[in-house]
């Protein structure tokens, strides 16, 4: 079950690693690592704004695709300990959101990364504001942006 951590403002989803999540090599297929970063997203939308990516586009027309991702690589991921997707979000612009993930097993960082969004009317597919329900919601769970001077 996903649940906010220390903080009011971060958020952790587990994540059960399986073997067919993995390649010859017996660790996470690379292509699955963003499948695990966009599932804990899709959960701290949830647990955040009490609606899931399913329920803002169709019952809110509420779109919020993808505009950027970026990951860096630090530890394999393996079936051997729960993934531990720590979700925080950093920024709220003008009609975009970006969102931190870090994955974590057995206390070892695996992954961290970078997702924007943009807000779109769903059914138009145009950019628009973050509705204002919504940004409220958002801008209370917003947490400052970590600085890390290793990249």
């Amino acid at each position: 079950m996903s649940k906010p951590t220390d903080s009011a403002t971060t958020f952790t989803h587990p994540i059960t690693v399986r073997w067919a999540d993995c390649d010859p090599a017996q660790i996470a297929y690379t292509g699955r690592i963003p499948c695990f970063a966009l599932e804990a997203i899709d959960a701290w939308w949830a647990a955040t704004v009490h609606a899931g990516w399913y329920e803002l586009n169709v019952d809110r027309n509420v779109g919020t695709p993808f505009v950027h991702m970026s990951l860096d690589f630090r530890s394999p991921i393996t079936p051997r300990h729960t993934l531990k997707c720590e979700v925080s979000l950093i920024r709220i612009g003008s009609s975009s959101v970006r969102h931190r993930v870090t994955g974590r097993q057995d206390g070892t960082t695996c992954f961290d990364g970078e997702f924007v969004a943009v807000f779109v009317d769903a059914a138009k597919m145009k950019t628009s504001a973050p509705p204002p329900d919504l940004l409220t919601l958002l801008q209370d769970a917003i947490v400052e942006a970590p600085r890390d001077d290793t990249r």
